[in-house]
């Protein structure tokens, strides 16, 4: 269901310094209070010099953040009207057309939301961290970090080829995320430098579009401040390309992690600071498995088994106080067929979920779980139903234009030839296909796996 823009729910975030004054019919988020920008995790950033306008770019992700969770979007629509008041250092440099102009052509492709953004003036200069001078020499990329599986394989397979000269940017929030070199500084981009409180509000909105723009706003930066003009993209073909080719429901087509996305990013980065910060997709054509078994092949490692594929928190992913992965979300379902597909296996104890042959969801949930919420049944199903309709898409009635539209947008946003993106892409789904069949087929007939798919 489409409304027209003035029905859409409305959100108007006035973002205000600490001695600022808060607007009537605003939610007023408090610098300081909503949006933490810690010192110590900015000194891992600005470890070179102070820049005003890179100061300003990190409110913005954690002003863009928080104004996607502060409101709920509508259960028969998608989009929201968004007006967004930030006060930055630079006002002239902010204010220019063509840098509002890609702005809102990214965030709008990101989240499906109507977006107006006003900057206004600092009343005062916001403190600049103690400087950390740790100067990075011979560097020639950077690459997101998480506790991914994607990420883990990706970093390693990259560090076979770039050595020392790939900087990791960390994307996690935890303490221990923190590392420090041997004179106690914070070592660069190894933390997050903000956090995003709801205060006495609240989020309810959980589908984390924004996620996309935080991941190319902190990469970009690093790269930028680290002289080099390189991210490396560690998401595998599925994880990139499949939530734009099989959407769901009502829901804006997702590019978090899309070369459309992230192409217009650097456009508005290009606009912004002057400089082409060039986003690359090395495993785009690769399934999650094919990337798993080149990563175990040439490391011979096992440290795949220690990363985190689960999005859901310790809430709904625990049993008698021990945080597991669920096991039948869409990425952890992702997670399964891949370590399936590289000939791998998972220990004992990972997921709620252990058993995807037991002959229902309920009867393969481990004894201590006291419940099962609907939610989790919908994560489940639909975590199956997207695999196996990716699987299928270029059989399916409208996979060709599904397909069509998505070679077109690839080929522009990489600047490759039509026939190549669309050979690249035809091998990549004949490849899930063939990995999705192995799977599925290796579970019991009577599998509830296997009943919602094609394959039953």
């Amino acid at each position: 269901m489409m409304l027209e823009e003035n029905d859409l729910p409305e959100i108007r975030v006035n973002v205000i310094e600490r001695a600022g004054s808060a607007r009537k019919q605003w939610m007023n988020c408090r610098i300081g209070e909503h949006l933490q920008l810690e010192t110590d995790n900015l000194a891992s950033y600005f470890f070179a010099k102070w820049e005003p306008i890179v100061f300003d770019l990190l409110l913005l992700a954690a002003a863009v953040e928080f104004c996607d969770k502060v409101k709920k979007r509508p259960k028969l629509a998608w989009g929201r009207s968004i007006h967004l008041r930030l006060p930055v250092h630079e006002v002239s440099a902010w204010q220019k057309a063509s840098v509002g102009e890609e702005l809102i052509r990214a965030l709008e492709l990101l989240t499906g939301d109507r977006w107006q953004i006003e900057f206004v003036q600092r009343r005062t200069v916001a403190p600049a961290p103690q400087q950390g001078m740790l100067p990075l020499e011979d560097k020639v990329a950077v690459i997101p970090f998480s506790e991914g599986l994607d990420s883990r394989a990706v970093a390693g397979l990259m560090s076979q080829e770039l050595g020392a000269r790939l900087v990791r940017v960390r994307l996690g929030t935890k303490a221990t995320d923190r590392q420090k070199d041997d004179q106690g500084r914070v070592m660069p981009f190894t933390t997050v430098p903000y956090k995003v409180s709801s205060g006495a509000l609240r989020f309810p909105e959980p589908s984390a579009r924004s996620r996309g723009f935080k991941f190319a706003i902190l990469s970009g930066i690093a790269a930028y401040l680290a002289n080099v003009r390189r991210v490396i993209v560690p998401e595998s073909g599925q994880g990139a390309l499949g939530p734009s080719l099989v959407t769901v429901g009502q829901s804006h087509d997702d590019f978090r992690n899309h070369p459309v996305f992230t192409s217009q990013m650097s456009s508005f980065l290009r606009t912004l600071i002057g400089v082409t910060i060039t986003y690359e997709f090395p495993r785009l054509w690769f399934t999650k498995g094919q990337t798993l078994q080149a990563y175990t092949a040439l490391s011979g490692s096992r440290d795949w088994k220690t990363t985190r594929s689960c999005w859901q928190d310790n809430r709904h992913a625990s049993v008698e106080g021990k945080r597991r992965q669920c096991g039948i979300c869409a990425a952890c379902m992702l997670r399964r067929l891949s370590v399936h597909a590289a000939g791998l296996e998972e220990d004992e104890g990972i997921y709620l979920w252990e058993d995807l042959g037991a002959e229902s969801l309920d009867a393969a949930a481990p004894a201590g779980l006291k419940r099962i919420e609907t939610a989790q049944r919908h994560y489940a199903l639909a975590g199956t139903l997207h695999l196996d309709h990716l699987a299928w898409l270029k059989q399916s009635p409208l996979g060709a234009s599904v397909i069509r539209a998505n070679v077109l947008r690839l080929a522009e946003s990489l600047k490759k030839p039509t026939a190549e993106v669309q050979n690249n892409l035809d091998s990549l789904l004949s490849q899930h296909q063939k990995e999705w069949k192995s799977f599925v087929t290796s579970l019991p007939p009577a599998s509830f796996v296997r009943k919602w798919t094609a394959l039953q």
